[in-house]
């Protein structure tokens, strides 16, 4: 029987299914079966974009990214409260199905919100948000309190001593 398709690196292959798995069972549970109906179309669904959030390699800096292609700044809302980050946006249709005929019609409409949870000590009242070519970027710091310190260990008497006594 021949193959289809090998790997180079199972390894590796095994971790991308798994990131891929997961993204879509996230995109699954962040659909809403109630989108809002648009006269002249199937169904709308509500977006579901792509979500990565991460601390820094040190540890001082929380980033949150997501994926918004087709969606103004002006249509992008980010609200902290407590240990919670919720992002909104909507991406809005620009014509109407009389204007055009789809030949394929697989991007989604409508709103998008998401609700992330702060790692521990996320200083809020820094955080800042930026949207470049489609993607809005969350940064906030950590505070130093927050992040992992190494703990000397001492002992005064040898443990050698100890064990003669």
């Amino acid at each position: 029987m021949k193959e289809l398709y090998r790997p180079e690196n199972w390894f590796e292959d095994l971790f991308a299914f798994r990131r891929e798995f997961h993204e879509m069972l996230n995109r699954i549970a962040n659909r809403r079966p109630w989108a809002v109906e648009i006269p002249g179309y199937k169904k709308a669904f509500s977006m579901s974009p792509a979500v990565e959030a991460y601390l820094d390699k040190e540890g001082k800096k929380y980033v949150c990214r997501i994926a918004l292609p087709g969606v103004e700044p002006k249509d992008v809302e980010v609200h902290a409260q407590g240990n919670f980050l919720t992002i909104r946006a909507e991406r809005k249709l620009t014509y109407t199905k009389k204007e055009i005929e789809f030949m394929e019609e697989e991007i989604s409409y409508g709103v998008f919100e998401r609700v992330l949870e702060f790692p521990e000590g996320v200083i809020v009242e820094k955080l800042t948000a930026e949207f470049v070519n489609g993607v809005l970027e969350i940064v906030a710091p950590v505070a130093a309190l927050a992040l992992p310190r190494k703990i000397e260990v001492k002992s005064s008497v040898p443990f050698t001593k100890q064990i003669a006594a």
